[in-house]
């Protein structure tokens, strides 16, 4: 039986990326060329994510504002999903609304209550421009809603509102991080049609 080579294994680990980057809080730019740069950049992506000991990293979040991001994240069953998007859009959220603790390998150490939907939607591309179609459900669900918002120069901050998002953007400046003066994006819905559940 042919063996898969494990993602990131032959990647290199990037410097991550703090809030207040200014790449942080820019929509990155559609991928045109599916070369072996790419490749290559997922795999960086997939070394760096597991340096961090993350469950998702966004090319931005290393300083590459390119619409690419990887996970290694479970949902609530505890079923490990493993892939890559590569130009994702947030297709459909839907089902119920949880306020949950939400964390980022830019913010490290910190985190906010934050609200996503608990089913989740992304089409894109791989690496090779085959098409991907990824359903995700609660933590999976929160963790693709986050990505995605990476990639359109939103984190999680300016998902939360009133004393939530006060309290992590003063943890975040005690911890020595620059945020911008809106604290990364105004507060927003996601920038999708949301389905009712049956």
């Amino acid at each position: 039986m042919r063996q898969r080579p494990i993602p990131g294994s032959s990647g290199r680990v990037r410097p991550m990326g703090l809030l207040g980057d200014p790449v942080l809080h820019a929509p990155c730019e559609p991928v045109t060329d599916f070369g072996p740069a790419l490749a290559g950049l997922v795999e960086d992506l997939f070394a760096t994510m597991y340096s961090a000991r993350g469950v998702g990293l966004s090319a931005n979040q290393v300083g590459v504002p390119l619409r690419v991001f990887v996970y290694d994240c479970p949902d609530d069953e505890d079923v490990r999903h493993l892939g890559h998007i590569v130009n994702p859009r947030l297709v459909s959220v839907e089902g119920v609304v949880v306020r949950g603790p939400e964390g980022c390998l830019s913010l490290p150490g910190l985190e906010a209550g934050t609200e996503r939907y608990d089913i989740a939607l992304v089409e894109g591309v791989s690496s090779d421009g085959s098409p991907v179609r990824v359903l995700g459900t609660g933590f999976f669900a929160r963790c693709l809603q986050h990505e995605t918002d990476h990639l359109d120069g939103v984190v999680y901050p300016g998902r939360v509102s009133g004393w939530r998002r006060a309290r992590v953007l003063r943890q975040a400046r005690r911890s020595g991080l620059r945020p911008p003066a809106d604290g990364g994006v105004p507060v927003s819905e996601p920038p999708v049609q949301r389905r009712e559940s049956d």
